[in-house]
């Protein structure tokens, strides 16, 4: 069982850091591209030119990535790295977690009514018992309790769905999780990058020049940044998926309820 949960686990986790590094390449290709405005500017630098002037070379661009490095220093390089790689990895794990495959099969519903219907109950309860849905394990704890009578499968049935319920509702909190604390390590960001700038300024005997401020003012913006454009899609992301989540267990205690009325 765990040896299979890990399998997933190790296959999500570099699927998500397959997307993150197919996102960043994304991202850094098209930063780069040169504006329009900046292509007319080259050209009409160049061909103010003298001909008997030596041309300069342009100045080299810095990359984005490394813009970012230097703005973010290493420990939230780090720090939001994690974040975005267990962020996908999370996002991935929920939204199969919560297939309507997964919660509510059609075909073992379509089986166990069958069941029921020809009075088969040994081979209803046979069938539930190996399913690993949630309807199968909620199904398999009222089977199990039957013969406490139809009150006792309804108990066992109610405990059941709250477990799974609660499992799926754990694994789908850390989205929840990493959308609290992202902003907050932007703010932290903030705070440390304005005392970098502060400190710059203390320090100076003379009036410092914004280039030596430049360090601490971008991890100040870019950490907070970085932060909000985490939280927002994972916030967005977990409650539309709580939602759907809720709906269908819903949906499993409708189904599972009528099925035992049977034994009422």
């Amino acid at each position: 069982m765990y040896s299979g949960y890990l399998k997933r686990l190790v296959a999500v986790s570099f699927l998500g850091l397959v997307i993150l590094g197919v996102y960043s390449g994304v991202l850094t290709a098209t930063l780069l591209r040169p504006t329009t405005a900046q292509a007319q500017e080259e050209e009409d630098g160049g061909s103010a030119t003298g001909a008997g002037e030596e041309e300069t070379a342009a100045p080299e661009r810095e990359s984005m990535l490394s813009w970012l490095y230097k703005s973010l220093g290493l420990r939230y390089v780090i720090v939001f790295l994690f974040i975005t790689f267990n962020l996908v990895a999370l996002f991935v794990m929920n939204i199969l977690a919560v297939r309507r495959e997964n919660i509510i099969p059609a075909a073992l519903l379509q089986m166990f009514e069958d069941h029921l219907n020809n009075k088969r109950y040994q081979e209803a309860y046979e069938l539930v018992k190996v399913d690993e849905s949630f309807l199968g394990r909620v199904l398999a704890a009222g089977m199990a309790q039957l013969s406490g009578g139809y009150d006792a499968a309804v108990a066992a049935m109610q405990e059941a769905g709250e477990e799974e319920n609660m499992k799926l509702e754990h694994r789908l909190g850390y989205v929840a999780l990493i959308g609290q604390i992202s902003p907050m390590f932007g703010l932290l960001g903030t705070v440390d990058g304005m005392i970098i700038a502060f400190t710059k300024i203390a320090q100076s005997t003379t009036t410092p020049k914004p280039s030596e401020l430049a360090q601490g003012i971008s991890m100040a913006l870019v950490t907070t940044l970085l932060g909000l454009i985490i939280a927002i899609p994972a916030i967005i992301y977990y409650q539309i998926v709580r939602n759907r989540l809720n709906r269908l267990v819903n949906e499993v205690g409708m189904i599972s309820g009528e099925l035992m009325k049977r034994f009422a």
